[in-house]
């Protein structure tokens, strides 16, 4: 893949490019991270809903979820959601990479 030019908007702006040089290195690191993500996250949450802190009631699934399990559910979901935009990035990236060596 080849970069675009630097844009230049005048003495002292700000360089930037308009295309993006991800190697393999760190696409691979990126599907790492959202693997790992997906074999960790979904084990916490078990453990979230077996914890008697979760329920109301303080037995596990008795009474109402309580502000501990409602806060950790959105954590692990938020970390999910970014785990999966992380992978998707290395897929992106390690495609990417792959077409631009065929080249």
């Amino acid at each position: 893949m080849s970069a675009s030019p630097p844009c230049r908007a005048g003495p002292g702006a700000l360089e930037y490019l308009t295309t993006m040089v991800l190697s393999r290195g760190w696409s691979l690191f990126l599907i790492g991270v959202g693997v790992w993500t997906w074999a960790i996250w979904p084990r916490f949450g078990l453990a979230i809903w077996n914890d008697a802190r979760a329920w109301a009631g303080g037995v596990v699934g008795e009474g109402a979820p309580t502000g501990f399990f409602w806060i950790h559910l959105l954590l692990i979901a938020a970390s999910l959601v970014i785990g999966t935009t992380v992978g998707v990035l290395g897929v992106r990236g390690w495609r990417a990479a792959r077409r631009a060596v065929r080249r």
